[in-house]
């Protein structure tokens, strides 16, 4: 016993616990007693509880369990925090008590399961429940099934959700075990009391014998709608109410709420949706074209057979629809149209409100197919049109079906009719309002008259529906000209006709299987003969609303009430005088007297005509008091007036009498039923009368009666047409301003704007000022009400007139139209009717719309144009929406039919061009505008996806989409966008852009609305999940918009939809309701029907503004985009505060938040180099699959778990794709904030996007694709490099997915490969996109093809792997393959290398097939017709490409965007304004033409100079200012910010557009001409220069091609191109950062330009040639002087093997070498020798001495010798150190080449390139030192005694002795042999005799031409020899006389010239000795000038180098001397 002591004294929740079954028992006990007892539900107490209920109910010992659940179900009843239990507790229930042998068990298990289900935790058992039942035991299964069955029959068929219930019978039906299937029968048969036959379709394939058993079971339940006899918490109150009911023993309210209640199941709702367009056949759209019929026919069969699935998965069914309507329509074989119908029927069946946005498309087509008169065709058509109605509402085709009605042939009339009367029937009287009646009364009235006798039937039948649907008062005014027996007999139809809600609705329901409940019918489409098919079909939108319409459900009222008036109870009085207009037959006058003399004094009526104006007075004050006291009913008016209007009538004299008269008329109008037959008679007298000075006021007050009797709308039109036509201007002005005021005091309604437009035209071109000005006021007043669309009809006024005309719309504008004040009064009951009638306002706003004149605009809108929008290249798809805009602008207002546009729009509503989605956008807006109200229609097709657009990233598309989305809901109203699942599919995206945007657009919306569609509760679920989104503006606009949601649908249903959320979400929500039920607006008050005028009137003015919203949102991009970050950090923590604050009842949910709230990403040191390596060493699986294994997705769950986060890993590697989707949103959330974990797991990241791409979920796929871009920007901007492992574990996977077979994903991939090059070499990428052109996919081998192209363009040849010739080979392959795509692009990928590389493609690609090469020799002479068309397009697509990834990464990053976005708007603002790059000064003003074009005589006089300075052309190019100033603060925080900025600027400097490309260079110059600033370009030297020569090369490929661009453009770019690189090469810091690749091309770029011919024939285009030989210089000088020797030497090396390359491009390459080589002495110390021999060696391995002599030119072997030489005297025997870089320097000709060299510089004192250096110091003048020249000649000796050198020496000698002749030789050959004496005198005669023959040469030049030939290392000094056939020679020195004289005559100075750094930087050797100038000598040179120019215009760096200015040589000898002799001075010292 001591145990039990124990125990005993425990608390009982411890006892509880006791593992003592007897401590448990009592602990049961005493809980079960104190549950009892505890009154308060939220008592403490519970809680104490709240973990021990379980083991309440799990007890192991039977006994005890029992105990435990008698107390667990007192606490489930009572304790206020049970809910929380219910998931563990009802899971327990069902695997330890279920299973229990005991009864008692069982039913407690039941009861506790049944009282959460009262508790409101319904879903969370029934989800256990269903999990019971794939139990093993069936006792469990049993009992799962039982409890289910009870909850469904106590609860009711709302509470218990029967889809996944009936999901699982089938299988139930199948179990093994006897219980189970009984079980399953009792279910099934609960199901069916509830659903009726909704439940059949299910249930078909089950056992046949088991289906008859159930169906004997269902015919014995009973009929009546069943009820629920147990409710929820929330509902107690209701069922008291209900039992307060049953004891009256009415349940009319009662009825009403289960006649909601019942049509909520509907067995399409538990259908599966099945998706079909994948399993449609492949060749589907080819057989559907194809020629035979009976091919037709199988692929029409195929989708039959598809289509007969009744529910199909949402999809784009636009071209199956497209198809099956053209089979309809077009197709000869009537039997295949009958088919194709049926496949119509099928699909709107199938989809119901889902295909209503095709239902425009096919409803004229299937209605002119009635022509057909076979039955089955008719049947089968008749079908498909009814099935099509059911998924779109009748006023979204009405267009179509009245465009139809007008047909000749009368089978389609009747056709129509009978499906318009059919429609009809659908309809109530507020979904069928008079503005929809009225066409469709008008078009069958026509048809009642018709010949043929079915035509008028069907008309009658229409009629006689509408009749009954609307009742006679609202049909009545349109029948008002319909004879006595036709309108019976539309009487007689009325009552046969069977309403789908009518009286007989109970039977109809009930014959066509459908739940046989009154109430139902509204929503179910049971109506006609050939309904069957409604029956499964409820009629969608706005007849849900039919119940509570309805007051009491008419049913009890027998046949006393027709179904028509009792919906219109409420309607009663609608428009009271409206639609009782007063219809009078026009009086004889003899009955006119009669009459009036009965109700007029006598004396009265004798006096009207008397002579005595007196009498006459007297007489009219009689009639006054008459009319006065006169009763409504009693006055004749028609007799009265035409009293009035006797004799004198309206020719009354006597103003008095006519003021009387007038206001007598204005009285009876009044006070009498003043009829339009009244009104005639004195209108034209009134009119008359208005412009009278004294009677004019009465005259309008009369008028205003009678508009007010007759509607101003008729009154008006009648005035207008009088006014009009007589000629007195002062009438027309006072009836134009009688009219401007009527209409502020009638309002709009019904006004006929077509007629007053011309009236008001024809005033507008009156010759009276009055009468203009008064229809310019009237014009202003219009405006209020019809907005901005009123001008375009006066647009072709004149100007003068149209700037008064805007004048006055201007002073209007932001008005709004006063409420109108009369009108109303007699039917001011319809203020409270409006609100049943939801169209009403909407039609209020559209009349005014609806009467202006539309053009037909179909015809215009040919396949070729919406293939055109389609097309691949987006400058046609801009070409095809320019047209599309014009056409809408011409047309102005046009008809709702548009033919193939919507679907083509919508297209580019994705398009990869935001430019493009954005102009899509302003079409959209124009075409709302242009198509009024009618747009309504296309609202589903096209609206919709305006809205996606609103999810875009780019602030500017989306404030655009919104400027639309609020055009169209201006025109359509806003119950088009509510309807159907549309609205709350888009606002289910996750994309938080799309979600703030939608959310805040219908915070706008909603308060206005004062009615809304009950789908707006669809929107509820995801209101609520924004309310708890990420994303900080999200919550907030979700916050905002909740109290107008709960406006219209109230707390309840609001707080009701909360049920399904989690508990915390669902406490945090249930706060914020209660918070905005406080805030909750009232609805807007239902204004009169003229009120609501000018709020659709004033709608259009709005509109007007909205432009500006747009262009301001692109300016403030820069401070929006911050803001939004801010926002949302803080709106991340708040949230988790407000979960912290919050009492958390539940601890394990708060820590799951916790959880989600950390890092996502851990950042695991040296983790990712640990699985680099673990997979090279073959530790794990290498990532290369076809299709991934679960051992590669195991594995990469493993790798993930250390360092992604749990919660993350567990969604990433969930079953579901939904999973999936929020994992990708996820991380996009946490790119930016977790930088370093993102790249440290980026190689897993990168394997599970891998997966991803195995998925079959597109979603998935797109939002892969789309985290994609954003990685790759993120790291481009990171500067990442992509390792090889990362590389290869996830290229060859995305280049699988560059097939697919959608464009958006190919568009897609293709954007990444684009990004993924700024972070993995090309050349690295090329192998890859190689390999995937091998796929067996076509479409993938196109596009890699194309990316290659791509590849080449952007990077040159060096990306191709292995080497240039085998890629093209490969690729080359592709061009005969048989997709003709593939064969495209490989066509157009090696044309892209022709033009980069020219002919050397055909010698790459090697032998072709004959048909291949024609094909590609083709292909290049097409391109090179259309030079502009291939390059531009591509040049301007990449930067394209560039800007968008940076436009991207704009939204993610924080501080950089605000710099990039505002350069961004400055390069849009520029390429705007063509006008801002005009700003570029010309720069070089020097004016040589008339120099050059100096035919005549030379005379004296030197050509003028325009008055500049020299030396500007020495200074680094202007370069055009940008016009915005406001850029250049960004560079201040150069330092702190990120490189892309740069990176952007860099980008656009390789523009295709010049503008931009200007506009980049401006401002990287502006950076670089600041010293503090400059050093921001560092790190991006290279990509400058590449992006620099890119450019270059385009100018010389394409702008330079192109005949239609302005040259002055051209030669503005490349002065700015030469102005940014002269300042860059100044900065040397800079300047070294250049690679060697990149120095190769930049040389070659700037070599091709000087050779380019095309520019010396441009204006400046020598001026520019002088600038590149300057940036040259500078280049040679500035740059890492190893790089750039070694550029120039693979320079060489390329440009002699390329054959197609001119001779002078090689040259000028080995001129620039000779440079490189005089700067040696003061650079060897700085060279990387060993790189350079490197580089010479692999230079001497292409071309062997041998292989060099055979070039034509000696240069190159020169060239070689002369460079090894100098480096070998520079350095000396330590040469052969540096040969460390050659693999096998046995085989190396250069080191045999030095060691030879390095001998014989042993053998001489002196060494060669002593000697070579020295020939340049040879040349001097006569004043050198006799010892210096005794040291010369020794020198030459030297060289004539050498074997080698002796020819040089001779003519070394010979040369000096004919400089000095007096020069003494003999000293030095005295001391030699005889032979070599006369050896000498004979080489000195050979040289003189061939010199001699080849013309005498003028000495006077001071060069030889020899040393011209021998490469001397001063470029300079060899001019221009070469260039000058005529044999004479210019120098240097000429033109320095030239210009010294050029300068003198312009009054410059020539001091300024020496001290300029270019000069001596150009030439840093001495030049020639000075020549005598004389102008003489200067004209003759000029001569020679001319004739070589004309003669060579390729002219050689040098002589392009002498042009500049004169050579910039000094003009001074002095300084020359002292420079040569420092110069001798260190020879003499080295040498020594």
């Amino acid at each position: 016993m001591g145990d039990d002591s124990e125990w005993l004294k425990l608390p009982v929740d411890q006892k509880c616990e006791h593992k003592l079954w007897k401590a448990r028992l009592s602990g049961y006990e005493e809980a079960l007693k104190i549950f009892q007892k505890i009154k308060d539900e939220k008592s403490p107490e519970w809680s104490k509880y709240l973990g021990l209920i379980k083991k309440f109910v799990t007890d192991s010992n039977a006994v005890v369990q029992l105990k435990g659940l008698e107390a667990a179900l007192v606490y489930v009843e009572n304790a206020h925090v049970a809910g929380k239990t219910t998931g563990e507790v009802v899971s327990g229930v069902v695997s330890k008590v279920f299973n229990q042998p005991k009864a008692k068990a069982k039913e407690l298990g039941i009861e506790i399961c049944l009282m959460y289900i009262e508790i409101e935790k319904g879903e969370s058992v029934q989800e256990e429940l269903l999990k019971g039942l794939d139990n093993k035991n069936p006792k469990i299964i049993v009992a799962c099934i039982e409890t289910l069955r009870k909850a469904l029959s106590e609860f009711g068929s709302k509470i218990i959700l029967l889809k996944p219930i009936i999901k699982v019978l089938p299988k139930l039906f199948e179990s093994r075990d006897k219980a189970v299937r009984d079980e399953a029968k009792l279910i099934a048969v609960e199901i069916y009391r509830w659903i009726r036959d909704a439940l059949r379709h299910p249930l078909q394939n089950i056992n046949s014998v088991q289906l008859k058993e159930l169906e004997e079971e269902w015919v014995k339940l009973p009929t009546g709608a069943p009820k629920p006899s147990r409710f929820l918490r929330s509902q107690q109150e209701l069922e008291a109410k209900l039992e307060q009911q049953q004891s009256a023993g009415g349940d009319a309210e009662g009825g009403g709420d289960d006649g909601d209640e019942v049509p909520q199941i509907d067995a399409y709702e538990l259908l599966e949706a099945v998706e079909i367009l994948s399993k449609l056949p492949k060749d589907f759209y080819d057989k559907i074209e194809a020629k035979k019929w009976q091919e037709r026919k199988e692929a029409l069969e195929a989708v039959e057979v598809l289509v007969k699935n009744p529910k199909l998965e949402a999809g784009d069914y636009a071209d199956l629809v497209k198809a099956l309507k053209k089979v309809v329509g077009k197709d000869t074989n009537v039997m295949l149209v009958a088919l194709a119908a049926k496949c119509l029927t099928g699909l709107a069946v199938g989809l119901r409100k889902k295909f209503g946005q095709y239902a425009g498309h096919v409803v004229p087509t299937i209605l002119e197919k009635f022509k057909e008169k076979k039955p089955q065709v008719v049947q089968a058509l008749q079908e498909a049109i009814d099935a099509v109605f059911l998924t779109t509402t009748l006023q979204n085709i009405s267009e179509d079906v009245l465009a139809v009605m007008d047909n000749k042939n009368p089978t389609i009339k009747q056709q129509t009719s009978l499906f318009i009367a059919r429609s009809f029937r659908h309809c109530t009287a507020s979904t069928l309002p008079k503005s929809l009646l009225k066409p469709f009364c008008a078009a069958l009235l026509k048809h009642i008259n018709d010949s043929a006798s079915d035509v008028r039937d069907a008309a009658f039948e229409a009629l006689g529906t509408a009749l009954k649907v609307v009742g006679e008062k609202a049909v009545n005014p349109f029948l008002a000209d319909v004879d006595k027996l036709k309108l019976d007999k539309i009487k007689e139809c009325s009552e046969k006709v069977e309403l789908v809600h009518g009286k007989k609705a109970g039977s109809a329901a009930e014959k066509k299987d459908c739940k046989p409940v009154p109430g139902r019918a509204a929503a179910s489409g049971a109506a006609g003969d050939k309904d069957t098919k409604d029956a499964s079909v409820p009629k969608p939108g706005p007849l849900k609303k039919a119940p509570t319409t309805k007051a009491g459900g008419p049913p009890k009222k027998g046949k006393t009430t027709t179904p028509g008036s009792s919906a219109t109870t409420g309607t009663k009085n609608k428009k009271g005088l409206e639609t009782k207009e007063i219809v009078e037959p026009e009086l004889s006058i003899e009955v006119c007297e009669e009459k009036a003399s009965a109700v007029l004094p006598p004396t009265c009526i004798q006096l009207l005509d008397s002579s005595n104006w007196k009498e006459r007075l007297a007489c009219m004050e009689e009639f006054q008091k008459a009319v006065e006291l006169m009763e409504r009913t009693e006055m004749p008016c028609q007799a009265l007036v035409k009293m009035l209007a006797k004799k004198p009538g309206w020719k009354e004299t006597n103003f008095q009498v006519m003021q009387m008269k007038l206001h007598i008329v204005a009285l009876i109008a009044q006070k009498g039923n003043f009829s339009k037959t009244s009104a005639q008679i004195v209108l034209d007298g009134l009119v008359d009368k208005i412009g009278d000075v004294k009677c004019g006021n009465n005259a309008k007050e009369a008028m205003t009666a009678i508009a007010e009797a007759c509607m101003l709308p008729w009154t008006a039109e009648q005035m207008m047409s009088m006014a009009f036509s007589q000629k007195n201007p002062k009438n027309q002005s006072e009836t134009l301003n009688w009219l401007s005021n009527a209409i502020k005091e009638f309002g709009f309604s019904g006004l006929n704007v077509k007629a007053f437009i011309s009236n008001v035209k024809t005033a507008l071109a009156a010759t009276n000022p009055a009468v203009r000005t008064s229809a310019i006021t009237l014009l202003g007043v219009m405006f209020l009400y019809v907005g901005p669309s009123l001008r375009m009809f006066f647009e072709d006024e004149k100007p003068a007139l149209l700037s008064q005309i805007d004048a006055e719309f201007e002073k209007m504008q932001g008005q709004s139209p006063p409420a109108p004040t009369r009108g109303t009064s007699k039917n001011s009951t319809s203020g409270a009717d409006e609100v049943e009638d939801g169209d009403e306002p909407d039609d209020g706003g559209s009349d005014v719309v609806d009467l202006l004149p539309r053009v037909e605009i179909s015809d215009k809108i040919t396949s070729e144009l919406v293939s055109k929008i389609g097309d691949k290249n987006w400058k046609i798809r801009k070409e095809g929406l320019d047209e599309v805009a014009g056409i809408i602008n011409e047309a102005k207002f046009i008809q709702p039919n548009i033919g193939e546009l919507p679907t083509a729009l919508k297209g580019r509503l994705n398009d990869s061009n935001k430019i493009l989605v954005q102009q899509t956008l302003n079409i959209l807006q124009q075409l709302a505008v242009a198509m009024g109200p009618n747009i309504k229609q296309h609202v589903k097709n096209l609206g919709i996806p305006i809205l996606t657009v609103l999810g875009d990233s780019k602030n500017n598309v989306r404030a655009a989409a919104l400027a639309t989305v609020n055009a169209w809901a201006e025109q359509t109203g806003m119950k088009e966008w509510l309807e159907g699942e549309d609205l709350s599919e888009e606002l289910k995206k996750e994309n938080p852009f799309l979600r703030q945007e939608l959310l805040g657009w219908l915070a706008e919306k909603l308060p206005t609305l004062r009615s809304t569609p009950t789908d707006l509760i669809l929107c509820v679920p995801h209101l609520y999940s924004c309310l708890e989104d990420r994303n900080g503006d999200v919550r907030k606009k979700a916050q905002d918009a909740l109290p107008f949601f709960m406006m219209h649908l109230g707390y309840e249903k609001m707080a009701k939809a909360t049920g399904k959320l989690k508990p915390t979400s669902k406490d945090q929500v249930l706060a914020m309701l209660e918070k905005a039920k406080a805030n909750m607006p009232s609805k807007p008050a239902a204004p009169a029907k003229t009120m609501s005028k000018p709020m659709g009137g004033s709608a259009p003015a709005k509109f007007q503004p909205t432009p500006a919203p747009v262009e301001d949102s692109v300016s403030s991009t820069t401070e929006a985009k911050p803001d939004l970050k801010k926002a949302k950090a803080p709106g991340v923590s708040s949230k988790a505060k407000s979960a912290q604050g919050k009492k958390a009842p539940s601890k394990t949910t708060l820590k799951e938040d916790d959880d989600k709230s950390g890092p996502i990403f851990i950042v695991v040191p040296n983790g990712k180099e640990q699985r680099m390596r673990d997979e090279k060493g073959l530790k794990v699986l290498k990532w290369n699959f076809t299709t991934p294994r679960d051992e590669y997705i195991e594995q990469l769950k493993t790798q993930m778990s250390s360092c992604v986060a749990k919660w993350l890993q567990d969604e990433m590697f969930h079953s579901d794709f939904q999973h999936h989707n929020k994992a990708l949103a996820v991380m996009v959330d946490h790119l930016e904030s977790e930088k370093e974990g993102v790249i440290g797991c980026l190689d897993l990241i990168l394997k599970w996007l891998t997966l991803r791409f195995f998925d079959t979920n597109t979603s998935v796929l797109m939002k892969a694709l789309e985290y994609l871009k954003l990685l790759f920007t993120l790291l481009s901007e990171e500067e990442y490099h992509l390792t090889e492992n990362e590389a290869s574990s996830f290229i060859p996977y995305l280049i699988l997915k560059v097939g697919e077979p959608k464009d958006v994903i190919r568009k897609d991939v293709r954007a990444i490969l684009n990004r993924m090059c700024l972070v993995y070499p090309a050349s690295k990428m090329f192998p890859f996109i190689m390999e995937g052109t091998k796929s067996k996919n076509s479409k993938q081998r196109a596009e890699c093809l194309e990316e290659l192209g791509c590849l080449v363009e952007s990077y040159g040849m060096n990306v191709c792997q292995p080497t240039p010739g085998k890629a093209l080979k490969e690729i080359a392959i592709h061009i005969g393959d048989r997709d003709n795509a593939v064969r495209n692009a490989a066509l157009n990928t090696i044309v892209t290398v022709y033009n980069v590389h020219g002919d050397q493609v055909f010698k790459l690609i090697g032998n072709l097939s004959e048909k291949d090469m024609s094909m590609l020799e083709e292909r290049i002479k097409r391109s090179a017709k259309r030079p502009s068309a291939v390059p531009v397009k591509q040049a301007e697509e990449k930067p394209q490409r560039i800007q968008n990834i940076n436009s991207n990464a704009n939204m993610l990053r924080k501080g950089p965007a605000e710099d990039m976005s505002s350069k961004l708007n400055q390069a849009r603002s520029m390429s705007g304004h063509p006008e801002a790059s005009q700003m570029v000064r010309r720069e070089f003003q020097l004016d040589l033409d008339e120099i050059e074009n100096d035919n005549g005589t030379v005379r004296c006089e030197m050509p003028e100079l325009v008055q500049h300075k020299l030396d500007d052309i020495f200074e680094p190019v202007l370069i055009p200012e940008p016009k915005i100033r406001a850029v250049s603060p960004h560079f201040d925080d150069m330092h702190s910010n990120t490189a892309s900025t740069i990176n952007f600027i860099i980008s656009q400097v390789a523009s295709g557009d010049i503008n931009t490309s200007i506009q980049a260079l401006t401002q990287i110059d502006e950076v670089l001409r600041q010293e503090d600033k400059a050093e921001a370009m560092s790190g991006h030297i290279d990509q400058f220069l590449i992006a620099t020569f890119m450019q270059l090369r385009l100018i010389y490929s394409t702008h330079m091609a192109d005949e239609k661009l302005d040259k002055d453009e051209i030669i503005k770019l490349y002065s700015c191109i030469i102005g940014n690189m002269i300042s860059l090469f100044q900065i040397e810091s800079l300047a070294r950062e250049a690679s060697t690749g990149v120095l190769k091309d930049l040389m070659h770029g700037l070599i091709t330009l000087m050779l380019d011919s095309r520019i010396e024939d441009l204006e400046e285009g020598q001026q520019v040639i002088r600038s590149v030989n300057l940036l040259v210089v500078k280049v040679l000088e500035k740059s890492d002087q190893t790089n750039i020797l070694s550029a120039l030497l693979v320079l060489l090396q390329d440009s002699l093997l390329a054959t197609a390359t001119s001779p002078k491009f090689s040259e000028l390459v080995m001129k620039c070498l000779w440079r490189m080589v005089r700067l040696l002495p003061d650079t060897i110390n700085s060279i990387n020798l060993d790189r350079i021999l490197l580089d010479i060696h692999i230079f001497m391995k292409v071309f062997p001495k041998e292989k060099l002599k055979q070039c034509k030119s000696e240069f190159p072997i020169r060239t070689l010798k002369t460079l090894l030489h100098t480096l070998c005297k520079l350095k000396g025997p330590k040469i052969l150190d540096h040969l460390t870089m050659i693999d096998n320097k046995n085989e190396s000709e250069l080191e045999a080449h030095l060691c030879r060299m390095m001998k014989h510089s042993m053998d001489q004192t002196g060494s060669k390139s002593d000697k070579e250096t020295e020939k340049g110091a040879s040349r001097i003048d006569e004043k050198s030192s006799k010892a210096k020249v005794n040291d010369f000649l020794a020198e030459i000796f030297k060289k004539i005694g050498s074997k080698e050198n002796t020819k040089e020496g001779l003519a070394e000698l010979y040369e000096y002795k004919k400089k000095y002749s007096d020069a003494d030789i003999e000293p030095f050959l005295k001391n030699s042999s005889q032979f070599f004496q006369s050896y000498v005198e004979r080489g000195l005669r050979v040289i003189e005799m061939e010199r001699e023959g080849k013309g005498r040469i003028p000495t006077s030049t001071g060069i030889s031409p020899q040393m011209e030939v021998t490469c001397v290392p001063t470029p300079t000094s060899t001019v221009s020899s070469i260039g000058n056939t005529n044999g004479e020679e210019v120098g240097p020195s000429v033109y320095l006389e030239r210009l010294k004289i050029l300068r003198q005559r312009c009054g410059l100075d020539n001091t300024k010239q020496e001290d300029r750094p270019p000069l001596t930087s150009l030439l840093s050797k001495p030049a020639i000795p000075p020549v005598a100038s004389s102008t003489d000598m200067l004209h003759s040179k000029l001569s020679q000038l001319r004739e070589s120019r004309e003669q060579h215009q390729h002219s050689d760096l040098d002589s392009n180098q002498t042009h500049s200015a004169g050579t910039m040589t000094s003009s001074s000898s002095t300084t020359n001397i002292d420079d040569l002799k420092k110069r001798l001075e260190r020879i003499k010292s080295s040498r020594k």
